[in-house]
């Protein structure tokens, strides 16, 4: 290729990985998907967006997958039956056309109704708050297809066929690919390890420029190449390599109009060949756009052609499918350059447009009248895919139509009941505008509103909503449309905006408790004293809303009730993530990850795990212990593009934390910063508090007790209140910790009792166990009493990080007195959690308060598990209970093949050579 040689030599050299190309129409990106295909040693599989089939879900993966649904016999029964579900067909051999499916979602976003448990559906993802469904759908009744099942059923297909031969796939036209599909190719190709599988993709510079806007933001955060203009050399010899190579005056004007773009180098050449050698000289004297002008060029290559070609060219533009029948028709424009068809036999023909201007081109130079009558003839041909027949109605209406939008509500029912909400959306939006009724349109215009939350796009739910506004008074619409808007900005950093919009949703009696307990969780995320008062005045007796906006009133009466509400909630997944999340909050951490544990465990065999509860969970597993498994769950929970920044920084901010406990300081501190710069501090405090412990925490790993003094005083302001009222008190003990080092123990010693009179009321034992270790700290003459209070609590086990700190401070006070031989003893149980834990920092510490109280041992190496990453860890774990490698994959959204690589890595670490000796070995670690 003229001009790119380092780019073919990129795509060329792509054996494993992903690469995504990208620039203006006709800058070649198709072309090198195409040398890359031609020159792939082993199987590609392809897959191509066309505007026609944007909005039908799994419309991408369809295509993907027909060539290979004879070598599914590696999948699950359960892969299976979802990714054929998914396409539409029952099984290998119903190839019915219709591509019903859905896309999923990654934001699993606030939305869902309230359970008759009194727990609303909320989903604060990042807080650890509770995380439902969107629609509270029954994860085992027909809901919407787990995208997570899906994606590792994709992964694992992918992954048999490369164990077999090195496996291309090529995605093009991503701008107008499905989401459901795009964001299942991006799930798996976020999880290529070292196989021989790659996926190469192009897409316009310009994102959105299809059906619908930031299409191409799944696969956001991979290796990109941008194709920009050929310089003029390579321009100039282009031109030169071309049938009849232009020259003169003609030759400037070409180069000038094409400003570098091949496609157009080359399309403007053969116009000027065919047309004579002034051509260029005797053409219009205005300069039109690049783009302007190859859509007159394409639509001029129309002209020889037959008028049944000309009809069946303007059927294929309109629906690139609709080639049954025309094949002969269509022979000379295929003959002609402008379109390829592939296919045929089982699989059905394809119209492949050389370049979608070509496509757009044929289907504007067609009269208004002559597109709507081939998107009519499509649709009476279409009875038996309603969905993609509703949409040809659609670009066929001339003017409202109450049929036309009814159908599209149909349609998106059914994108929306498997969970395309993309697609969902993007039809109420347009049956909105079809319809002749101001109440219908306004009601479906909110409606479509109510779809988009479940996309995570801020700006698609408030343009809606707007639009719906304009269209009514009725105050029931309005408040729904408010709620929406305030339901998808709470996932924002515009929490003040959610919180005033879904307390003004809550004046509706039937929208009351959903927006109450939206607004509890914005409250949540802002940490503003102002709002969390107000919500918590209008919660009344709801026990979710209550538990958000105030965790330490009455915390025993709503520890004790959260049995009977487990019991109540019948095994549902999404409100057992809600009382995990409320369990969490009232420090009953033990019993907040059982509940999660089985939550999760209940949401993988019903197929709809949402992507988000990652934070949510990963808080509790932090403060339990699971380390490995908190740092995964914040890998889990980037927010993939959606432009959600709160969603990354608190995803981060938990990465931040693990990785300062386990010594990664230099790690820790830029996850943190990253956290701290993607919010406002002072109205997302939630996060910030957070990252700021994690901070605090790298700089005691490092030993720089002044830096963690200035993170952890952050925590409260400078008259001592916390700055989160919840979030902040976790903080107290290093507080203290950090200001006896530095000097600064009175300004402690007032904040620490300031914040013990103010849960005075019924604190949590982990508070108590907190606030008796920063009083020990701050008082030597009282510290033995104050020790003694906080290892006698017998719950203290829940929090084993912070017990085993407890026991070092303990044992360093009881070693300053000469009490050598109490002190080795609280040293050595200290050493063996930090060692069980990978806490290298504070094994380092114990160690050498072991040598000054007179023991000179061997230096201590962590658990040998901890020396594996946090997915290795969770592997072996798995491995050890005598799961398959397709049950861990299934588990964790890995191919088996990747779980037997990791294995494979994690033998030699761990000293075993068979998994039968992983049980032992978890075993004796967790004994230590």
């Amino acid at each position: 290729m003229v001009g790119r040689e380092s780019e073919s030599a990129a795509v060329l050299g792509l054996t494993s990985g992903v690469l995504i190309l990208t620039g203006e129409p006709g800058a070649g990106k198709s072309t090198l998907l195409g040398l890359a295909a031609d020159r792939h040693p082993g199987r590609v599989l392809r897959m191509t967006g066309s505007e026609s089939e944007a909005n039908l879900t799994f419309a991408g993966l369809h295509q993907l997958l027909r060539p290979v649904l004879g070598e599914t016999a590696g999948l699950s029964a359960r892969q299976r039956s979802a990714l054929l579900g998914a396409i539409g067909l029952a099984d290998a051999e119903s190839h019915d056309t219709g591509l019903v499916g859905a896309e999923s979602h990654d934001t699993g976003l606030v939305g869902a109704e309230p359970h008759d448990t009194g727990l609303a559906d909320t989903n604060p993802h990042d807080t650890g708050l509770a995380e439902a469904g969107p629609g509270g759908v029954d994860s085992g009744h027909g809901g919407p297809p787990d995208r997570l099942l899906l994606g590792v059923a994709l992964l694992t297909l992918l992954s048999d066929l490369a164990r077999r031969s090195p496996v291309l796939v090529v995605a093009d036209d991503l701008q107008w690919i499905d989401a459901g599909s795009l964001e299942l190719l991006a799930f798996a190709a976020r999880r290529i390890d070292d196989e021989p599988l790659a996926v190469l993709a192009a897409a316009r510079d310009t994102a959105g420029e299809g059906a619908q806007g930031g299409a191409t933001a799944p696969l956001s955060g991979f290796p990109l190449l941008t194709l920009g203009p050929l310089d003029a050399t390579a321009a100039g010899l282009l031109l030169d390599r071309q049938p009849h190579p232009p020259t003169g005056r003609g030759r400037l004007r070409i180069l000038d109009q094409a400003a570098g773009n091949p496609l157009a180098l080359v399309e403007l050449a053969r116009a000027n060949g065919a047309c004579g050698a002034d051509s260029a000289d005797s053409a219009e004297g205005e300069l039109l756009p690049p783009t302007d002008r190859l859509m007159r060029v394409f639509a001029a290559d129309l002209d020889p052609l037959p008028e049944t070609t000309r009809q069946a060219l303007l059927l294929v533009a309109a629906d690139d499918r609709a080639v049954a029948g025309r094949v002969e028709a269509l022979a000379p424009a295929e003959a002609a350059g402008l379109l390829r068809l592939t296919g045929g036999g089982h699989d059905g023909w394809r119209a492949r447009f050389r370049h979608p201007l070509i496509r757009s081109a044929i289907y504007h130079s067609a009269p208004l009248a002559a597109r709507r009558q081939a998107h009519r003839d499509l649709a009476a041909l279409l009875s038996a895919e309603p969905d993609r027949r509703a949409w040809h109605l659609a670009a066929a209406a001339e003017g409202p139509d109450e049929e036309i939008a009814a159908a599209l509500e149909e349609s998106a029912a059914r994108a929306r009941e498997r969970g395309g909400y993309t697609a969902a959306t993007t039809a109420l939006e347009r049956a909105a505008e079809l319809s002749p009724g101001r109440r219908d349109r306004a009601r479906r215009m909110v409606a479509a509103a109510g779809a988009a939350v479940s996309t995570g796009q801020p700006h698609w739910v408030r343009r809606l909503a707007a639009r719906a506004a304009e269209l009514t008074d009725d105050p029931a619409l309005s408040a729904e449309a408010s709620l929406r808007v305030g339901q998808v900005l709470t996932l924002s950093t515009e929490h003040d905006t959610a919180l005033s919009l879904l307390l003004r949703a809550a004046e509706d009696p039937g929208l009351r408790r959903v927006a109450l307990a939206s607004a509890s969780v914005a409250g949540f995320y802002s940490g503003d004293e102002e709002y969390r008062l107000a919500v918590r005045a209008r919660a009344q007796d709801d026990p979710w809303t209550l538990a958000v906006t105030d965790p330490t009133a009455h915390r025993s009466e709503r520890v004790a009730a959260i049995p009977a509400l487990v019991e109540r909630a019948d095994g549902d997944p999404a409100r057992l993530i809600s009382l995990g999340a409320m369990a969490w909050l009232l420090d009953e951490t033990a019993l907040a990850v059982r509940i999660f544990d089985d939550a999760l465990h209940r949401w993988r065999l019903g197929g709809t795990l949402p992507i988000g509860l990652g934070c949510s969970a990963g808080w509790a597993y932090l403060d339990h212990g699971l380390w490995a498994q908190a740092r995964t769950a914040a890998v889990n929970s980037n927010s993939a593009g959606a432009g959600l920044p709160h969603l990354d920084a608190a995803a981060r901010s938990l990465e931040a934390a693990a990785l300062a406990l386990t010594g990664r300081t230099d790690e820790a501190r830029t996850a943190g910063s990253a956290a701290l710069a993607l919010v406002d501090p002072h109205r997302s405090r939630a996060v910030a508090v957070r990252a700021r412990w994690a901070l605090g925490m790298a700089a005691v790993a490092d030993g720089d007790h002044v830096g963690a003094y200035e993170q952890f005083r952050l925590l409260f302001t400078a008259d001592g209140d916390p700055v989160h009222y919840a979030c902040s008190f976790p903080g107290v003990a290093e507080l203290a910790a950090a200001a006896v080092r530095t000097g600064h123990g009175a300004e402690a010693a007032a904040i620490v009792e300031r914040t013990a009179d103010r849960l005075a009321e019924d604190p949590s034992p982990r508070i108590r166990i907190l606030i008796h270790r920063a009083r020990a700290l701050l008082e030597p003459s009282r510290a033995e009493a104050h020790f003694a209070a906080a290892l006698a609590e017998p719950t203290g086990g829940q929090w084993p990080f912070e017990r085993a700190q407890l026991l070092l401070d303990h044992a360093e006070w009881l070693r300053r007195r000469h009490r050598i031989t109490e002190a080795r003893h609280q040293l050595n149980t200290a050493l063996e959690t930090f060692r069980r834990l990978g806490a290298r920092p504070w094994i380092d510490r114990t160690q050498a308060e072991l040598r000054a109280a007179g023991i000179e041992s061997a230096p201590t190496s962590p658990d040998a598990l901890t020396s594996l990453s946090p997915q290795q860890q969770h592997i072996i774990r798995l491995a050890a209970q005598g799961l398959s490698n397709r049950e861990i994959g299934e588990r964790l959204f890995l191919s088996p093949r990747t779980v037997g690589s990791h294995l494979y890595r994690s033998f030699p670490k761990l000293g075993v050579t068979a998994r039968s000796q992983l049980r032992d070995l978890i075993e004796a670690s967790c004994a230590s």
